[in-house]
C-alpha cells in the first residue's frame, strides 16, 4: 500500500485503504475531516440515486440505464477536488456521480435516461458536456477544451471520461497525441471496471496497466485503487495540483469494478461468474469507506443512518421533480442540430407543425 514515486515509464500504484477499511497511515493524505465526510455522503448518494434509477426502469418510468453501483469512490474522490468555477465536465455514459456532485441536477439526470434532451439543459455556469454514449469520442472533446484553456491561459482543467474498452478506440490514442503534443489543461480519467460490456480487460490489452500508455505520449500517469476513495482523493489531487501548475496534461486510471449489468440491456451472469462477484463485493467502496470512518471516531453509526436518510430523501424528491416535469415539445427536436437548419429538416418540421396542428382540430 501507499504511494511511491517511481522511474518515468513505470506504473505508480496508489491504494490507502484495505478491503477491510484499514489505513496505511504513513500514506494518509492531508484531508480534513469535514471533506471525509463529504466524500462518504458523495457515494451514499450515488448509491441511493442508482438504486432508485434500477427500480424507475423496472417499473417502465425511465429507459436503459447505466449502473455506477461500484466505481462511486472512484468518482467522489475526484469530485470534492474539482472546481465547479472553473473545470469542465467531459463524460462519457456512467459518470453522474460526479455530475451530481458538482451540482448538475439529479432530476435532471433522470430525465437523460428517461430520453428526454432536456436532461442535457443545467443551469448556467455548471461546466458540463451532455453525456457521450460513443466509446472514446468524449476524450477529443475533453482534449479540445484543455488546449483552449491553455491557449487562452484559463485556470480550469477538462476532465475527460472514460472506461477501460474506450482505450482500445483511436479516439484515446488521438486525445493522449494530441494532448501530449500541445500541453492540454486535460486530464484522462479512466475507469478501469474490468469489462468492454462482456470482453474482459486481458482481452484487450497485454500491458501490466493502461496507465503505463500515457508515457508513451508523454503524459505523466498514475494507477490508483479506484474503490478507494482517498487514494482516488490523494491521486486527483496530484494529478490535477500537476496540471494547474501548467505541467501540461495527465492520466489516472482507476482501478475498479462494475457491479451489475453494463446497462439494463445486458446480463452480466452470462459472461462473470458468482466467485468474481463475491471477491469485488467484499472491496464495496462504501462499506470499506465506513469502517474507516468508524474505526477512526470520524462517523457515529448514528451519523450514518442520518446520512443515508438525508440522501434517499433527496433522491425522492428528485423523481417527484421528474415526474412533475410538463411533457417536452415535440418541435424541440430540430432546434438544436445545426445553426442553420438544411432545408430539409426544414420541410420536416413543417411536415410535423401541420400534424400536430390537424390533431388538435
Amino acid at each position: 500500500m501507499g504511494y511511491k514515486k517511481l522511474f518515468r515509464g513505470e506504473t505508480v500504484r496508489l491504494e490507502i485503504l484495505n478491503k477491510d477499511g484499514k489505513a496505511d497511515k504513513k500514506s494518509l493524505p492531508d484531508i480534513s475531516q469535514d471533506t471525509m465526510i463529504q466524500m462518504y455522503r458523495y457515494m451514499r448518494q450515488m448509491r441511493a440515486f442508482d438504486e432508485k434509477a434500477l427500480n424507475l426502469q423496472r417499473q417502465g418510468r425511465i429507459g436503459t440505464y447505466g449502473s455506477l453501483r461500484g466505481q462511486e469512490a472512484a468518482q467522489a474522490g475526484l469530485a470534492v477536488n474539482l472546481n465547479e468555477k472553473d473545470d469542465w465536465l467531459v463524460p462519457s455514459f456512467r459518470e453522474h456521480g460526479v455530475m451530481m456532485s458538482l451540482g448538475v441536477p439529479m432530476h435532471l439526470i433522470y430525465a437523460y435516461w428517461k430520453g428526454d434532451e432536456r436532461g442535457n439543459i443545467s443551469d448556467k455556469g455548471i461546466k458540463c458536456l451532455p453525456p457521450s454514449v460513443p466509446v472514446g469520442s468524449q476524450l477529443l472533446h475533453a482534449t479540445g477544451i484543455g488546449m483552449a484553456m491553455q491557449k487562452k491561459g484559463l485556470p480550469g482543467v477538462a476532465v475527460g471520461f472514460a472506461g477501460d474498452g474506450a482505450t482500445s478506440e483511436g479516439d484515446f490514442h488521438e486525445a493522449m497525441n494530441f494532448a501530449g503534443v500541445f500541453k492540454a489543461r486535460t486530464l484522462i480519467y479512466i475507469q478501469n471496471n474490468q469489462w468492454a460490456i462482456s470482453v474482459p480487460l486481458k482481452k484487450q490489452t497485454a500491458a501490466e496497466s493502461l496507465a503505463q500508455r500515457g508515457w508513451a505520449y508523454n503524459v505523466a500517469s498514475m494507477q490508483v485503487d479506484g474503490n478507494d476513495v482517498l487514494a482516488v482523493y490523494e491521486a486527483s489531487r496530484l494529478a490535477l495540483e500537476h496540471i494547474r501548475n501548467g505541467n501540461g496534461p495527465y492520466m489516472i486510471e482507476a482501478v475498479t469494478f462494475r457491479m451489475g449489468d453494463h446497462t439494463t440491456a445486458d446480463d452480466h451472469s452470462r459472461y462473470r461468474t458468482p466467485d468474481l462477484i463475491a471477491y469485488w463485493e467484499e472491496r464495496d467502496p462504501i462499506m470499506r469507506m465506513k469502517t474507516f470512518l468508524i474505526n477512526e471516531k470520524i462517523m457515529t453509526q448514528a451519523d450514518d443512518d442520518a446520512i443515508t436518510n438525508d440522501v434517499t430523501k433527496a433522491v425522492d424528491s428528485a423523481v417527484k421533480e421528474l415526474e412533475a416535469m410538463p411533457a417536452p415539445d415535440p418541435m424541440h427536436i430540430f432546434e438544436t442540430m445545426y445553426a442553420e437548419k438544411p432545408w430539409y429538416l426544414v420541410e420536416q418540421q413543417a411536415m410535423l407543425r401541420d400534424e400536430l396542428n390537424q390533431e388538435k382540430r
